[in-house]
């Protein structure tokens, strides 16, 4: 049986290569992320990577998060795989002696082995979950030590996903590309989630019972790990801040420990009128953990929770705080282009913006768990999360198996706290899973999550609390609207692959001279808006049909383009292209959040938009998405009419139709769609026909985060092409060369072809903050200019 093991390597004083980190490390968490050296495809062994003399190849320098390899855009069905090496050399004060050392490595594609000073510390397998490295009895202190991190994202079957890169349909990527974490503690100290192999244990489980709003009770269970040779007695200080940083809830608890043990140490907190938690009303608490040892304060840890109650029934579907809601969503990989999942916290944090401003109120991490900093940024801003295992159309051998359980564990010590997680999906997605296993991956979530407000889910109608399949999982033309038992069930993708099929869309009558091709969902924005229309229509339609059952909810395939290893073409079913450009689709779902469902305005505001770029005398048919009660078209000026919503086949369940007009004939100029609320405009778009390109028109996509220094911080920065008014020219497909001058520098192709009229890079800030400049210049075009913050 092939079996590949991670290597990750720490290495010693007398070792005096490479980076070494000038920084202090103090107690408590400190980022790891800075001070690497990184090499591939070398055939070396681990001393003779360790040795400074050693000539024949060179290092880079490097920071976290980091990809191995720059891939190209569009991959075809290359990515690299291989072995590569990550080292960083560090020294630690004295002072530090006798503290509880450890590493958090986030997320390391995909075996990984640790090494500190040439002793192999530790082993890893899989690439989409952290582990814990306890480097306390082999650091040494006033010298230098040297850390070495062996990676093989190669294909192996034992590792979930398990199948080969070339027949898998989506890529894994490589390298260090999440955050590590230096944790200096005292010997008795709150373990880290990953550090004990404890089911329900490790780290801080908070969970919540008799929750209303007049009162609920927070509960802490805090294990405290004792590395000392001694029985100590602890005492646990809990205190619940609110977002106004009052504190509003406060306990304590003593509890002796054994020495050289772990043990759980519980307690409550009442708080009164708690602000609950849902997708409307993100309300987050600071619970604040203190450990003391003689009235001694050892350590304080804070963790962000929402106060919440939930069920899931065949019944009355998904209810919150007592509350139904129809789950509204759609799936993400974390993937961006040419650096693959090594992006930063900020740029996690602007995808989740993104579905939220996109109308979403829950996303499917398909098909692997990703990182916290994306679980933060739906806890803020109120996305709620099917977490899922790593797995696709492969069912492996039992050690496999092992692993994929082992990974259910994780997953849910991990993910646990995040208020936004409500589904686990511990089933190998499309697999062929035998009933054994199926039955063991549902028992291990409710063992490490005991208690309510937990659901397992499964493609498979079997184990699983819910039953979440594709909607091309069943038959058209009902689907799964004919489901009759008495389960509750979430349609998980729908939207693309009964149209790439060709055995959906039976309701739809537009778009008939259309090529087989052309009606799928798979449409870049290049595609043209004939295209980018009935992939719109497509996910319309079924979304309607989904609507008509008792599902208690969907999510759509998908939210972003997004490349694959067994094809040589982007997956491009996104309703955003893979840098995150909106096309027709995008706006239908933005419509169906009505006006004022968040607290977050921004996300709940009053919206029109036109699907039509107004500058085609063969397509008069203009689409208008919105969430308001009526819409006006007005064309060159005239009013060509106020509609209420359409009341077509396709529109029957939606929760805010769309806006459809004839034009009877095209004349260029603008159109103008305003949208009434009680008789009064509250949101208005405008679509003018493009002239003459003259111009680059610059900007960047920030999303809720400003470009930030010093984290690798990546933003998409955009080049259109305009006419004198500023107008985008949807058919443009200049060559535009992008030039940056400050602490920035531009990542992927460049120069690079505009798509639909906008070329795109990526932006990569340095490790200084400051103003920077970004230049983009074309042949026969006035260059467009941007002066950027970096904060």
């Amino acid at each position: 049986m092939l079996k590949i093991v991670p290597v990750l390597v720490l290495c010693a004083g007398f070792l005096s290569c490479g980076q070494t980190h000038k920084g202090e490390y103090v107690k408590g968490r400190n980022s790891f992320n800075k001070g690497w050296e990184f090499v591939k495809d070398v055939n070396k062994s681990v001393d003779e990577l360790m040795n400074r003399k050693d000539k024949d190849f060179s290092w880079e320098k490097v920071s976290l998060p980091h990809t191995a390899n720059i891939e190209p855009l569009v991959i075809k069905g290359d990515q690299w795989q291989g072995t590569c090496f990550y080292r960083k050399y560090f020294s630690l004060s004295k002072d530090l002696s006798g503290k509880h050392l450890g590493l958090y490595f986030e997320g390391a594609m995909q075996v990984a082995e640790v090494f500190l000073n040439g002793k192999l510390l530790y082993t890893n397998l899989g690439g989409y979950l952290p582990f814990y490295v306890d480097i306390t009895k082999s650091v040494e202190f006033g010298v230098e030590n040297c850390l070495l991190v062996k990676l093989n994202n190669e294909d192996n079957p034992v590792v979930p996903p398990g199948k080969s890169l070339k027949v898998l349909d989506f890529n894994t990527y490589s390298g260090i590309y999440r955050n590590v974490w230096l944790d200096v503690k005292d010997p008795l100290h709150i373990s880290n989630e990953m550090e004990v192999n404890h089911i329900a244990a490790g780290g801080v489980f908070v969970t919540y019972s008799n929750v209303s709003e007049e009162s609920a009770k927070v509960h802490a269970q805090v294990d405290v790990k004792n590395d000392l040779a001694t029985e100590k007695e602890v005492e646990i200080q809990l205190e619940l801040i609110d977002e106004t940083k009052a504190v509003v809830g406060s306990s304590s608890q003593k509890q002796a420990l054994k020495a050289n043990s772990t043990a759980k140490v519980n307690t409550d907190i009442e708080v009164k009128q708690p602000k609950l938690w849902s997708p409307g009303s993100p309300s987050l608490y600071t619970l604040r953990i203190k450990v003391l040892l003689r009235g001694e304060e050892l350590e304080t840890k804070d963790v962000k929770i929402g106060i919440r109650t939930f069920s899931i029934t065949a019944k009355e579907g998904f209810t919150i705080n007592g509350k139904r809601l129809n789950l509204r969503g759609t799936n993400r990989h974390q993937e961006y282009p040419y650096v693959g999942y090594a992006i930063s916290d900020n740029a996690n944090y602007r995808d989740a913006w993104k579905i939220k401003m996109a109308g979403f109120n829950i996303v499917r991490l398909s098909h692997y768990p990703q990182s916290q900093s994306f679980l933060n940024a739906c806890d803020e801003l109120g996305i709620l999360v099917m977490d899922a295992i790593p797995g696709w159309q492969f069912f492996g051998d039992e050690e496999f198996q092992k692993n994929a359980i082992q990974d259910v564990r994780k997953m849910v010590r991990v993910d646990r706290n995040h208020p936004s997680v409500i589904l686990w999906e511990s089933s190998l997605n499309e697999s062929a899973m035998d009933e054994y296993f199926m039955g063991k991956s549902h028992e291990a979530v409710h063992e490490e999550y005991p208690g309510t407000n937990v659901y397992t889910c499964g493609w498979k109608d079997f184990a699983y609390d819910v039953f979440n399949p594709a909607r091309q999982h069943a038959k058209p033309p009902y689907y799964w609207n004919k489901y009759e038992k008495d389960k509750p069930f979430f349609i998980a993708e729908y939207g693309d692959w009964e149209y790439y099929a060709q055995n959906a869309g039976f309701n739809q009558k537009a778009f008939q001279d259309l090529s087989d091709e052309e009606r799928n969902s798979r449409q870049l924005r290049s595609s043209g808006q004939k295209r980018l229309a009935q992939q719109a229509l497509n996910y319309q339609e079924s979304h309607n049909s989904n609507l008509q059952g008792k599902a208690i909810g969907d999510a759509n395939w998908l939210m972003f383009d997004y490349n694959r290893g067994y094809a040589p073409d982007l997956e491009s079913s996104g309703i955003m292209d893979i840098f995150r450009l909106p096309k027709f689709a995008y706006y239908f779902y933005k419509s169906q959040a009505s006006i004022g469902e968040s607290k977050l305005k921004q996300f709940a505001e009053p919206m029109v938009a036109i699907a039509n770029y107004y500058n085609d005398p063969s397509f008069l048919n203009v689409k208008v998405y919105s969430n308001c009660e009526e819409v006006e078209l007005w064309v060159n000026g005239k009013s060509a009419g106020k509609q209420k919503p359409d009341q077509d086949k396709n529109s029957t369940h939606l929760n805010h139709p769309p806006f459809s007009f004839q034009l009877k004939s095209f004349t260029p100029g603008e159109l103008v769609a305003k949208g009434y609320v009680d008789g009064k405009v509250v949101s208005e778009a405008v679509q003018k026909t493009p002239g003459e390109a003259v111009a680059l028109k610059l900007w960047i996509d920030e999303s809720g985060k400003k470009l930030t220094s010093g984290c690798n911080d990546l933003v998409f920065a955009y080049a259109a092409v305009v006419d004198k008014e500023g107008n985008i020219l949807p058919l443009a497909e200049n060559s535009v060369q992008f030039f940056v001058d400050g602490g920035a520098e531009v990542i992927g192709s460049n120069p690079m072809n505009a798509e639909a009229g906008i070329a795109t890079v990526l932006l990569k800030a340095g490790e200084l903050a400051g103003d920077i400049k970004l230049k983009a210049v074309s042949d026969g075009l006035q260059e467009g200019t941007l002066e950027v913050h970096v904060e």
